[in-house]
């Protein structure tokens, strides 16, 4: 089915204001793009963050009247439109060309993350079959890829693994699939521990080997390593209870982290853990280290 696209260029002043006026219009759905390469990070709680310079998309149908849907804006927004064009969408497969923009990943000497749709690059290395869905975590993210990197350079071979925030559960599969038994999986969300569930059988992992729990119902079993890979805020105040899950001697992986952050985050932890130097990538940060 053939769509027309309104791209208006707005200020966060304006915008979701402007998104209401879109969907009275008749906009079959409206997105928000950053309109000037402005990074937004860890939003407050309850914000809903957009950035200085907003570009403010409306989705049509073809036979919507152009025209006649600008004067209706103009007309309830109470002034010209800012800056903005219409635009016509090819018809396209658009499960299709969703589908390239993912790639397999290599994320160290021996880890790949695989679209499950592709061949792996390399078969006699660890292929970790995920499909991107809506849980967090696909491997494209720094603070994703830098606790994959870490993982693929740990001996895990009969290991226990917690992942807390397991979002997709990439970085439990990817630490069963290097050598670990098991990895608790624990997650606020319940879609989260069922996009788990379903990526652990896609890579043949049993359900003993990544159980999933909503963290009020997760056992207080410490394990070898702890994972988290959540936001600042989050890590900060989990400090004790992710401290009391990790055995002594067992290591610790902390990511969702800006560098500014970094030093509050380590500070949190070191009552219990002494802390390797911390790995970065673009303004993200991983913390690793060790239970004493």
């Amino acid at each position: 089915m053939p769509w027309l696209q309104l791209r208006i260029n707005s200020s966060r002043a304006q915008a979701e204001r402007i998104e209401g006026l879109l969907l009275e219009a008749g906009a079959a759905s409206v997105t928000f793009e950053d309109n000037a390469d402005e990074p937004i990070l860890e939003p407050a709680l309850g914000e809903t963050p957009l950035w200085g310079l907003t570009r403010v998309t409306g989705l049509f149908d073809a036979e919507t009247d152009t025209e006649a849907t600008d004067q209706t804006l103009e007309d309830k927004l109470g002034q010209s439109l800012p800056d903005h064009r219409w635009e016509q969408l090819e018809d396209k497969d658009w499960e299709r060309e969703w589908m390239k923009h993912y790639q397999p990943i290599q994320c160290g000497e021996r880890l790949w993350i695989c679209p499950s749709w592709l061949a792996p690059p390399e078969p006699e290395c660890v292929n970790l079959l995920l499909d991107p869905g809506l849980a967090f975590g696909t491997g494209t993210h720094p603070t994703t890829f830098l606790c994959l990197q870490w993982l693929d350079h740990l001996a895990l071979e009969g290991k226990t693994v917690t992942d807390y925030g397991c979002g997709s559960g990439i970085l439990a599969i990817a630490s069963l699939l290097l050598g670990a038994d098991s990895a608790i999986c624990v997650d606020i969300d319940p879609q989260a521990l069922s996009a788990t569930t379903d990526n652990a059988q896609r890579n043949g992992l049993s359900e003993d080997q990544t159980p999933v729990y909503l963290p009020d119902k997760a056992p207080e079993i410490p394990t070898d390593v702890m994972i988290a890979n959540i936001l600042a805020g989050p890590l900060v105040s989990l400090a004790p209870k992710l401290a009391s899950l990790t055995k002594p001697g067992g290591r610790l992986c902390l990511s969702g982290i800006i560098e500014s952050q970094a030093e509050e985050v380590m500070v949190s932890y070191q009552p219990w853990f002494d802390f390797d130097p911390p790995a970065s990538s673009e303004q993200w940060v991983r913390l690793t280290a060790v239970k004493r």
